[in-house]
């Protein structure tokens, strides 16, 4: 059988519950073993200093300023990943054109694009924006191009049979079998450029979450350290959650499997199997119908 949603909540609360518990303990006791958890912050630190910085102005601007950076680079991200990927893709001559550039670029960290932004943007704002756009524009690709060509060419036939060009394959067939796929790409890609936008914020930022971050560290303030650690945490958190809660509305229509383990089905044996007449084999193979009812029935709930 499988938990109750409700179970299920209250086992997450449970464990984040044990693990900030644990860092209360260790660092309230100063061990020092292998690691020095004397040198960290207690828990009621971060939550003083939590309360602290959500009673000023600064938080909000840093908070809205990473937000404004991320979606925006985030979002062009996702189109120019969707088309290029499609394209590269669908076309021979594309690939060839664009395939050895893109290769060649994308093994380089977007964090280490840092000093080709600040030349190229005559802004730090637009640099950011360039950096993130970077960041989760491979991910996007290469997910959207492997999706495509794993597209199964009957469906395209078919399409083509009954007259329809290439808008209608693209429309049809194309971009809707290739969506779980896209929104793979997209989920890798938010949580990279959660990565890189920090990054670039504490090199070349004026505010943001990681500028914030950044300074804190430089005066040794290291409950606001961590303040600002957990901030990202939960946007990345949020934001992660958020594209695979659209990723699984936009495919609603593709069989859904959980992942909890549901109770064995019997398997008859053999040679019982060979004397029983028809009306029993009818009898048998309803429970064995309801057991898999139920387990479409079954929704993955661990995004919420």
């Amino acid at each position: 059988m499988t938990r109750q949603p409700l179970a299920r909540y209250a086992l997450r609360t449970a464990s984040l519950a044990a693990f900030l518990g644990l860092w209360q303990l260790l660092t309230s006791l100063n061990v020092d073993l292998w690691l020095r958890f004397s040198q960290f912050p207690t828990v009621t630190d971060v939550a003083r200093a939590f309360a602290g910085r959500l009673s000023g102005s600064d938080y909000w601007t840093d908070l809205t300023d990473s937000l404004t950076r991320i979606l925006t680079g985030f979002a062009l991200a996702a189109v120019l990943g969707v088309a290029t990927g499609v394209l590269v893709a669908r076309s021979r001559l594309a690939e060839d054109l664009l395939g050895p550039v893109l290769e060649v670029i994308r093994p380089i960290p977007a964090i280490a694009l840092v000093p080709v932004a600040i030349l190229l943007f005559p802004s730090n704002e637009q640099g950011i924006v360039f950096i993130t756009c970077t960041a989760a524009f491979f991910p996007v690709l290469v997910s959207t191009r492997h999706s495509v060509r794993a597209l199964t060419p009957v469906w395209e036939e078919a399409v083509r049979t009954m007259g329809g060009g290439r808008l209608r394959i693209l429309g049809s067939v194309v971009l809707p079998g290739a969506l779980p796929g896209i929104f793979g790409g997209l989920s890798v890609g938010i949580g990279v450029s959660w990565i890189c936008v920090i990054s670039a914020e504490m090199i070349s930022g004026q505010y943001g979450v990681g500028y914030r971050t950044w300074q804190d560290y430089t005066v040794v303030n290291y409950p606001g350290v961590f303040v600002g650690m957990v901030t990202i945490g939960v946007l990345g958190w949020v934001t992660s959650t958020a594209v695979e809660l659209i990723g699984r509305r936009l495919t609603h229509w593709l069989p859904r499997t959980s992942y909890v383990p549901v109770g064995r089905t019997r398997v008859p044996r053999p040679a019982a199997a060979s004397v029983h007449t028809g009306g029993d084999s009818e009898q048998q193979a309803q429970p064995e119908q309801q057991g898999h009812e139920h387990t479409e029935e079954a929704r993955d709930e661990h995004l919420v």
